[in-house]
């Protein structure tokens, strides 16, 4: 059922589809947005922003399904998962005499978001990039972020063999579509081939060994994404600029995820050298690809407690530990809980034991 909540907008119930959430397309300057809000709007605002060809179901489903990590979330925040342009589920394909949206047009869709639904300062938590469009967005509008989650984030414009996997990546979707080799061009960015925490050792699979569940989901789910507009927004991340010099004008805190197996391992490395170290924390996640929030979101959990518990955010009790998690809070280096005028101080930190 539609309903009309204003002349700027409609908001369509799908609950049956996002369990519970309710989806509403935001019209901006730049065009509309899908974003799906679930949760308490009373509650502080975290706002999602996938990767590349994904959305919130295909990048952030595991870490909210993911029940510590779930609780710990949903019970802080209302989470407002934004969707690139043409990336949401069951989207048409956008009209080619639409303006291609540069980054710089993704992060101004942000704010007008942010003023649609009438929030301050939010959280955010973005994947690759998603982590580079909101570490942008967290530089033009500091005021309005409260923190950043970045994972496998990009900072620098793309190195040679990034260019040269989207110019292959441009060409397939411009003559083939969303075929097999793209398909597989994009699993490889996501994830990593060897898993520690899988059932099977093989994560994208192999001639002997059956792809995992996580991959066979998210190419099942590639399969209706609009080959135009995936093209699009990988125009737009191909042409970014570098945002190096800007992070160190961040103020605000920001907790890096990164697979060792991550094509972007490098990416996070050099981005968490040029952040503040007094309010930056790395967390280099072992046998895991980029897509850390559906690869291993457990290796998320307790760096996500002790980081929001600087913004006096915690875990309800009926969830007092995390066995599977391969984090535990001697791993941890005891100057992260050092108390400082904005919160806790952040060490760099790994998951290696």
């Amino acid at each position: 059922m539609a309903e009309s909540s204003s002349s700027d907008s409609v908001s369509v119930d799908v609950e049956t589809i996002y369990l519970g959430g309710k989806e509403h397309i935001v019209r901006t300057g730049r065009g509309s947005v899908s974003v799906i809000v679930y949760g308490d709007k009373e509650k502080p605002a975290l706002v999602t922003y996938p990767d590349l060809a994904l959305n919130h179901v295909s990048c952030f489903q595991g870490l909210f399904f993911c029940p510590e990590a779930a609780t710990l979330l949903l019970h802080n925040f209302c989470i407002y998962h934004i969707s690139p342009p043409g990336h949401e589920l069951g989207a048409a394909a956008i009209c080619p005499d639409d303006p291609v949206l540069s980054v710089d047009d993704l992060t101004d869709q942000i704010i007008e978001v942010l003023n649609y639904f009438r929030l301050g300062a939010v959280m955010c938590m973005g994947v690759t990039a998603g982590a580079y469009i909101l570490s942008m967005f967290a530089m033009k509008y500091r005021e309005r972020v409260l923190g950043l989650i970045l994972v496998s984030p990009l900072c620098r414009t793309p190195s040679w063999t990034e260019w040269f996997c989207n110019k292959v990546m441009s060409n397939l979707l411009y003559y083939y579509g969303m075929c097999s080799l793209l398909k597989e061009c994009l699993l490889y960015r996501y994830f990593s081939k060897v898993s520690l925490y899988s059932d099977q050792s093989e994560v994208r699979g192999s001639a002997e060994v059956p792809e995992s569940d996580i991959v066979q989901a998210c190419r099942r789910l590639l399969d209706e994404r609009q080959s135009l507009n995936v093209f699009r927004f990988l125009q737009a991340i191909n042409r970014r600029p570098d945002i190096t010099e800007g992070l160190k004008t961040l103020k605000c805190r920001t907790l890096i995820f990164v697979g060792e197996n991550s094509p972007f391992y490098d990416e996070a490395l050099h981005m968490t050298a040029r952040l503040d170290r007094r309010y930056c924390a790395l967390v280099e996640v072992q046998a895991c690809g980029s897509m850390v929030t559906e690869e291993q979101p457990h290796a998320m959990l307790i760096p996500l407690e002790y980081f929001l518990m600087g913004y006096g955010m915690y875990r309800p009790s009926q969830f007092t530990g995390s066995p599977r998690s391969p984090l535990s809070p001697t791993c941890i280096s005891p100057e992260l809980l050092s108390p400082e005028s904005m919160g806790l101080k952040l060490k760099p930190i790994k998951t290696r034991i």
